[in-house]
């Protein structure tokens, strides 16, 4: 049986897809673009999944393929924002190339993002002003930091573990440089679970 902190959690992330729908289909988007930032292990992935689910014909593209390492996260949402958000509001395909975890390489392989359907893009860095008028809905996602620690720290473990505090700094940096709360259409409060 799932517990009441748990149905909080679907509750929140239900009304937040709802509240999101309403604003991509209110913008009248052909093909419309779906920002989700938030600091590691926020919601934003699980929100991204579920909006991908009701949304059908979605593309999501995690910013945890792009990030070129540890150290990656600025650079990865400007590659993001450089070569599939800028082409796309052209009307042009974008794409993005990956990053190999394990090996600590670059993937040689490039991804292309179609133009048709809902492109959702989550991941820590991507809501700045840059990125903002490129979207049609921002969305800041929010949870406590024991919460967010504990969530990342179950989901990547030891792999991540060792890099907590390296990649907390670059979101204090991009929250500071950005203020992407400030530049959401909606704000997600991720109770305890």
């Amino acid at each position: 049986m799932p517990s009441k902190s748990n149905d909080a959690v679907e509750a929140a992330l239900s009304r937040a897809v709802d509240d999101i729908q309403a604003l991509v289909h209110a913008s009248g988007a052909f093909a419309p673009v779906v920002l989700i930032d938030g600091r590691s292990g926020a919601g934003k992935t699980s929100l991204s999944r579920r909006l991908a689910a009701d949304e059908g014909d979605a593309y999501v593209l995690a910013l945890d393929s792009v990030y070129p390492g540890w150290d990656g996260l600025r650079a990865g949402a400007d590659q993001v924002i450089d070569n599939v958000l800028t082409p796309r509001v052209r009307g042009a395909e974008g794409s993005w190339n990956g990053w190999n975890w394990q090996l600590d390489v670059p993937e040689t392989a490039s991804h292309v993002v179609p133009l048709h359907g809902t492109l959702i893009v989550e991941g820590a860095g991507i809501v700045t002003a840059a990125s903002a008028v490129l979207a049609d809905v921002r969305v800041w996602v929010e949870a406590a930091d024991a919460d967010r620690k504990r969530r990342a720290l179950t989901r990547d473990g030891d792999t991540y573990a060792p890099h907590w505090e390296r990649w907390a700094r670059q979101e204090d940096q991009h929250i500071a440089a950005n203020d992407p709360r400030s530049l959401a259409d909606i704000v997600v409060v991720v109770p305890t679970d």
